[in-house]
């Protein structure tokens, strides 16, 4: 019985991977994000006029930028925790002879849930970057 209470906890288990991998993903989007906020803010104070608008307005982008990725690295911890609460649920029936069907489901929706969240946030990360690297049009010579 253990064998398949061990083929039954490999589908969250690779959910936690997927999980992992999104996380370093976004922590490599979070160090560039922070890198570019510290070149800003050193030209904050040596900008004038049109060009001190324009790092505002970009540190203000990068500012939701980094509220998104940490609220969506925060969802993404704690869905992993919520699978690894699973996994555990998972082998404590099978050991203690307990029926915790329900409870594992329950954590396993959980994390899901939390992971389509982290994900949404992800893709609102994604579409305020696009906005801050939209070509002006003056450049486009059309």
């Amino acid at each position: 019985m253990i064998a398949q209470t061990i083929q039954l906890a490999l589908a969250p288990v690779f959910v936690l991977v997927a999980i992992g991998n999104i996380m370093n993903l976004l922590s490599s989007r979070l160090g560039r994000v922070v890198d570019r906020s510290r070149e800003l803010q050193d030209q904050h104070m040596a900008t004038q006029g049109p060009e001190h608008d324009r790092v505002v307005a970009e540190i203000r982008l990068l500012d939701r930028r980094i509220r998104l990725i940490t609220r969506a690295i925060l969802l993404l911890v704690s869905s992993g925790l919520a699978i690894g609460m699973t996994v555990a649920v998972l082998f404590l029936e099978e050991l203690a002879a307990i029926e915790l069907q329900r409870v594992a489901a329950s954590t396993f929706l959980v994390a899901i849930g939390l992971l389509m969240w982290a994900l949404l946030l992800f893709l609102s990360e994604t579409r305020t970057a696009a906005q801050q690297l939209k070509i002006p049009r003056a450049y486009l010579e059309s």
